[in-house]
């Protein structure tokens, strides 16, 4: 499954509001680190069906500052986080961010 990129607090408002299980990806796109993340995070979704965004950092700080100052989770990049009905359930960031580890959180 492909993911939608979030650029405005509505479309994020939209998106964790969804029902079920939703991964949201935060990448920087001038990061080796976040890159190496974001590659583990398209492998997992090839051949899942769990909806999936992701915001661009740099591009939409608005919305990355949004998730943080919302859920109370410190900012980094990379960083995935599991929604299950409009709560994060986990959350992870830098090389802890792989597709077995994705896995794992969604089986939880």
């Amino acid at each position: 499954m492909s993911q939608k990129q979030l650029h405005s607090t509505e479309e994020l408002n939209e998106f964790v509001a969804g029902a079920g299980k939703r991964l949201l990806f935060k990448h920087s796109t001038i990061c080796p680190i976040s890159t190496s993340a974001y590659e583990e995070f398209q492998s997992y979704l090839q051949g899942n069906d769990v909806p999936a965004a992701v915001i661009l950092v740099r591009e939409d700080r608005p919305v990355s500052n949004e998730v943080a100052e919302r859920f109370g989770i410190k900012h980094e990049s990379p960083q995935i986080f599991l929604f299950e009905n409009g709560e994060v359930k986990w959350h992870t960031s830098h090389w802890k961010i792989t597709k077995d580890a994705i896995e794992e959180a969604l089986k939880a």
